[in-house]
């Protein structure tokens, strides 16, 4: 069996050598990524002119401009950079199948069975170096046993650990100085040290397989992935390497600094395994069909997206996935790309519910001098769950229902997207509110289910037109008038059906029921005109009688 041997990539200055990418390649002067820490303006990643000029990660943007006028900045881009970090991992795929992020800078990859079809570890570091160095990439790594070892000789092998001092010391500093020695550079204390990297000198480490402990002996106490409080508690005790803490009794070291010391001590010389978990490639469903001679006419567009919905289908079933959005691109003999792309109202691999809607915007495609490509791609895709049937029957029905009804309302909503937008059908549903107007909700009917039947019938009629609250012109008591004045007409009750009170959620605050609680009326006047009639009884605001809706 194989010994297990894992590489750890660090790119030390990666937000700001990829917003160099971006900017177009090297800049001759000090240049750094800015980001927020704790509501201040720091920076977090700089280039080697900006380190060459005396400036340090976590330092103050205030402080950086003062000591180097000259220096170059950039907001940092969190997102861009988990990104670009995702590319990378896909890059260095080409060297192991096992390979994972460790955010925000670096990458873990097992090499077990995979450095001698590279000629063995060795010769495998220099391709990645040469292949970072194209990438105009800055590289430190480490290839150990162990995640752990891995990650410690990645980013502190070869930086050496300042000697303890103490009061005793006869090279003590002088009194003036003492109220200063707390500012002593981090790695004086225990910590990490910045960043060294000499160009032309390889950046790559490789511990000898078995020997972690010595691997591991002469580097600082922050290699094992400590906290920063952690390690100060220890060098404050005088454990400024590995090897201060490998011998110390167990019990104490945990009792003392907690279990989670031991924990990244065993993991780094390999007592307590650390898997290298990589990340899970994503679900693409596509399918191409190359043509031997470019075509442009309509009917052969649409065979081949026959030939083509078939295997894209079967794509899609074997993951029980169905299709929300497909996307159809034809690239055309003069470099141009021709796409078209619509949504389904619920996930489906059936190619006949795809079809239609795909020809529905073919005509669509400028076919220009040719097209030599079609491909088919679903874009978004969501799970397919099965039904359970209580017997053969059952079954049977269900099939010819999903045939008829099932999928007849989800084909129309979907030709209607298709050709008005998604967001454009919509559907009612009923609310949990006795309030008229917020008794029914809209919702998206490619996002939403029908709902369900029969809705939940009302305590009285409710009109065919709501409206906002127009007033109306009547006496201010709770009796229903019998003649009215309402958009500069003249009105008398002939019949009346009410009243029925409503009034608003006690938890709600809403600005239009603020006039206190409601009396409803059904009124029919003189016109002929069946009007919803209220008076409201006055709370923050004065009441008095209103019109809201209109029946048929």
């Amino acid at each position: 069996m194989a010994h297990r041997r894992i590489l750890s990539l660090w790119f030390p200055r990666l937000a700001a050598e990829r917003m160099l990418r971006r900017m177009g390649g090297v800049l001759p002067q000090p240049f750094a990524v800015v980001g927020d820490r704790g509501g201040a303006q720091v920076l977090v990643s700089l280039n080697a002119e900006a380190e060459a000029a005396g400036l340090a990660p976590g330092q103050p943007l205030r402080d950086a401009t003062a000591m180097c006028p000259a220096l170059i900045t950039r907001t940092a881009d969190a997102a861009a950079e988990a990104a670009f970090l995702t590319v990378l991992r896909r890059w260095a795929g080409k060297f192991s199948p096992w390979v994972a992020e460790e955010p925000p800078a670096a990458l873990v990859i097992d090499l077990t069975g995979c450095a001698h079809l590279f000629g063995g570890e060795a010769a495998l570091l220099a391709e990645v170096e040469a292949d970072c160095a194209g990438l105009g990439l800055t590289m430190r790594a480490g290839v150990a046993d162990t995640p752990g070892a891995a990650w410690a000789l990645a980013r502190f092998a070869g930086q050496g650990v300042a000697p303890a001092r103490n009061g005793d010391a006869i090279a003590q500093e002088a009194r003036a100085t003492r109220s200063r020695a707390v500012k002593r550079r981090g790695w004086e204390r225990g910590g990490a040290a910045p960043a060294t990297i000499t160009p032309g000198v390889p950046q790559g480490v490789i511990a000898a397989p078995g020997q972690m402990r010595q691997t591991l002996a002469g580097l600082p106490i922050a290699a094992l992935r400590l906290p920063p409080d952690t390690v100060a508690a220890l060098a404050r005790l005088g454990l400024r390497r590995v090897e201060d803490v490998m011998g110390l009794p167990r019990a104490a070291l945990a009792r003392r600094f907690g279990t989670d010391t031991l924990r990244r001590l065993d993991q780094a010389l390999g007592l307590e395994p650390e898997p290298v978990s990589p990340a899970r490639a994503p679900l693409h469903f596509a399918a191409r069909l190359t043509f031997p001679d470019p075509i442009g006419l309509l009917e052969d567009v649409q065979a081949g997206v026959d030939r083509l919905l078939p295997v894209l289908a079967a794509r899609l079933g074997e993951k029980g996935r169905g299709a929300r959005r497909v996307r159809l691109q034809a690239f055309r003999s003069d470099g141009q790309v021709e796409v078209v792309e619509v949504g389904l109202a619920r996930p489906a691999a059936d190619p006949d519910r795809i079809r239609p809607l795909l020809w529905l915007k073919l005509d669509g495609i400028d076919a220009g001098f040719g097209i030599d490509t079609l491909r088919l791609e679903a874009t978004e895709t969501e799970p397919l769950y099965a039904t359970q049937h209580r017997g053969h029957l059952d079954a049977a029905a269900s099939a010819a229902a999903r045939q008829t009804s099932d999928t007849a309302m989800d084909d129309l909503t979907a030709k209607l997207g298709a050709r008005l937008g998604t967001e454009a059908v919509t559907r009612l549903h009923p609310a949990d509110s006795h309030i008229p107007e917020k008794s029914v909700q809209v919702l998206s009917a490619a996002w939403s289910s029908p709902a369900p039947a029969p809705w939940p019938e009302p305590r009285a009629p409710r009109p065919l037109v709501i409206f906002r609250p127009e007033p109306v012109t009547a006496p201010p008591v709770p009796q229903l008038p019998a003649t009215f004045r309402w958009r500069r007409r003249d009105l008398a009750v002939v019949s009346a059906t009410g009243p029925e009170r409503i009034a608003p959620e006690w938890w709600l605050d809403d600005p239009a029921w603020r006039s206190g609680a409601r009396d409803y009326w059904h009124v029919v006047t003189d016109a002929g005109e069946a009007l919803w009639l209220f008076f409201a009884h006055g709370g923050e605001v004065s009441g008095g009688w209103f019109a809201q809706g209109r029946f048929a």
